[in-house]
């Protein structure tokens, strides 16, 4: 796998699936850097933006900040990978969830660095268990 993109779907709204999978990913050390921002429509017109009614976009941006900051200092070109994003949206009254999940193969094309791919892909499975047990 170069890349997927991990999808899931839930029937919380987009407020209750953030509050709930930000509560599972703070316990566990992880930060959210937009806490407070994430609704791309309040971002959005901040900037003067016209958005389509009904337009409901979640941008929830992750970091570790215990294991980035290790595998930042040994090596910087790891940061070309983080932090992690998930988008929650509305759709046909659903809330959907999707996150861009890199394979091992290209996280080892991308940084010349043997010992980050299997880091990283642990990482991914851990947030798509929180997705899940979010969802």
């Amino acid at each position: 796998m170069l890349t997927c993109v991990y999808r899931a779907e839930s029937a919380k709204n987009i407020e209750q699936f953030a509050a709930d999978f930000i509560a599972l990913v703070t316990a566990k050390g992880f930060t959210v850097h937009n806490d407070g921002k994430m609704a791309m429509k309040d971002v959005f017109t901040v900037h003067g933006q016209e958005v389509a009614e009904g337009f409901d976009l979640h941008m929830i941006q992750l970091c570790k900040p215990e294991m980035a900051s290790k595998s930042l200092s040994v090596n910087a070109e790891r940061s070309v990978l983080m932090p992690k994003f998930i988008m929650a949206f509305s759709k046909e009254g659903r809330t959907q969830v999707r996150m861009l999940r890199y394979g091992k193969d290209l996280i080892t094309e991308l940084v010349d660095d043997a010992y980050f791919p299997p880091l990283l892909e642990e990482t991914f499975d851990t947030l798509a268990a929180f997705i899940d047990a979010a969802a």
